[in-house]
């Protein structure tokens, strides 16, 4: 062996502790995320395993030098601008948003933290970023699906029960995206032979009463767009199954 490279290796052997001290010392990242999804909710314990994979394939490993601070929403929609608050309290390098009626809490609540959303229809229509080229301020991240697609749902709904007359929907009249969804699926339903009936409720009772009024007149179908009672999906498919009614359960998140 050379001198030349002796020295070398020497060099870079000296320096292994103070890497290896300073890798000990760096602080770990903390990643905070808002789910509109309860805790227990299958497809939000899905979508967190998937999180934290992909993270650890890009060099982020939850426990060594990232952590991940959740808050799940579930039924409490009551309580967002509480959770919106504890996690901006905690001062994460950055927020993820998952669902529409998160985005905004956390809006309200941080002008300096970075959020991303996911799974959001209408972030410039809901006024979440000036566009999708150039949001501005601290949040970007997502759409799911153009408008237009809503209207497959009814499509999907005569093609499974082609003797479905009339659909519930459920949907979220207060934002953007659940009047572009609604509007999309009426175009298409009234071409199918189809009459819609909205329903804004998100009150379990609501709901349970709603749908067993509905189900009194036959050859009728259930579809839930994001946004609408999407977090109480789950009860929304068993009373379906209960009154013999077609679900569509579009919405994984709000």
């Amino acid at each position: 062996m050379r001198r030349r490279e002796f020295l070398a290796i020497l060099g870079c052997a000296a320096g292994w502790p103070i890497a290896s001290k300073a890798q000990q010392t760096e602080r770990a990242r903390v990643v905070g995320m808002l789910d509109i999804l309860g805790p227990d909710d299958p497809e939000a314990k899905t979508r967190e395993a998937v999180f934290a994979q992909t993270l650890k394939q890009l060099g982020w490993a939850v426990g060594r030098n990232v952590k991940i601070e959740t808050r799940n929403v579930g039924r409490d929609l009551d309580h967002l601008r509480r959770y919106a608050a504890e996690l901006v309290a905690l001062t994460p390098d950055v927020i993820v948003s998952v669902g529409s009626v998160t985005v905004a809490p956390l809006q309200q609540a941080t002008r300096t933290i970075p959020i991303v959303f996911v799974n959001v229809p209408d972030p410039v229509g809901a006024g979440f970023v000036q566009s999708m080229a150039h949001p501005g301020g601290n949040i970007t991240g997502f759409l799911n699906f153009e408008y237009s697609m809503s209207g497959k749902w009814a499509e999907l709904l005569k093609q499974i029960a082609p003797n479905v007359t009339r659909a519930l929907v459920f949907r979220d009249p207060t934002t953007a995206a659940g009047v572009g969804q609604f509007g999309a699926i009426r175009s298409v339903a009234q071409s199918l032979g189809i009459g819609l009936t909205p329903s804004n409720v998100r009150d379990t009772d609501e709901i349970e009463r709603e749908v067993a009024a509905f189900a009194r007149s036959g050859n009728g179908g259930v579809i839930v767009t994001p946004g609408g009672a999407a977090a109480r999906r789950e009860l929304i498919i068993s009373l379906a199954a209960r009154y013999k009614l077609r679900c569509i359960p579009t919405a994984i998140t709000p």
